[in-house]
């Protein structure tokens, strides 16, 4: 939140700066223009003229803000469908797995191909289950501890696999969020310098001179704004959304643990 408030007092920074630019030179140029003439010279201002007009380094911050928010939208659309669609299915499973029925069927419709992370945590523990259950199980301590803690460790493991592969690509949008204002900062000093260059190039001032950089300056600003903003917000919603499917995992591996262990109990 620091690092945001302090790009945006860079970028009201520089923006001013642009302004009091802008409106020096439109006195410069309303005192020395003949009255009654019109200015002779005009420039296609428009959002295509600047991508092909403009040079190297410009181009470049142009293109990485528009591919890096292009990007940010796919992921975010991805994560959205994505969790809605989770959270579904862990309804789905849910209903079965409190519904009364066997444990055994469950695993045998589910278990062998889990369609989500709450059915791979079921799939991977009643594996263990399974597993032990046919070498035979041993005395007290091998019942309750050994076999508790393996079924335990199994679903961690599984729940950690399965958080890492929906949170992959999370940090692509903070990385956006937290850059793209200062890539679009750097931008705009670039084409103020540009600015300057032209005005000592021509030892002129009018507006024709120094609109062409002082609007590849303002369109980077604003590419970085639009690539950062959308960033932000959709890392901040979906890491919320993540954390509380997370919490949703743990809270369902707890219950299954429970569960097994009263059933290992029963066997004792």
């Amino acid at each position: 939140m620091e690092r945001m408030t302090r790009t945006i007092g860079l970028v009201g920074s520089a923006l001013t700066a642009l302004a009091t630019l802008a409106g020096d030179v439109a006195a410069q140029v309303e005192t020395t223009l003949v009255p009654g003439s019109t200015p002779t010279v005009t420039h296609d201002l428009s959002v295509w003229n600047l991508l092909v007009h403009t040079d190297a380094i410009s181009k470049a911050v142009i293109l990485i803000l528009i591919l890096a928010s292009f990007w940010s939208w796919a992921i975010i659309i991805e994560k959205a469908l994505r969790v809605r669609r989770l959270n579904a299915q862990a309804n789905d499973f849910e209903d079965q797995f409190w519904s009364g029925g066997s444990l055994d069927d469950l695993y045998d419709r589910v278990g062998n191909q889990p369609q989500d992370p709450m059915s791979a945590m079921f799939g991977a523990a009643m594996r263990e289950w399974r597993r032990s259950a046919s070498r035979g199980l041993g005395g007290v301590n091998e019942i309750r501890a050994g076999l508790a803690q393996r079924i335990e460790r199994v679903m961690q493991v599984t729940h950690g696999r399965e958080m890492d592969r929906l949170e992959r690509y999370m940090t692509f949008l903070a990385s956006v969020g937290s850059t793209a204002p200062f890539i679009g900062l750097f931008g705009t000093v670039w084409g103020i310098m540009n600015s300057f260059q032209a005005i000592g190039a021509t030892k002129n001032t009018t507006l024709a001179v120094v609109a062409p950089g002082i609007s590849e300056a303002l369109f980077a600003t604003a590419l970085g704004l639009v690539a950062a903003i959308p960033a932000v917000i959709a890392y901040n919603k979906l890491s919320s959304d993540l954390a509380r499917y997370g919490g949703r995992l743990e809270a369902f591996a707890s219950e299954f643990g429970a569960i097994l262990s009263r059933q290992l109990e029963e066997k004792v």
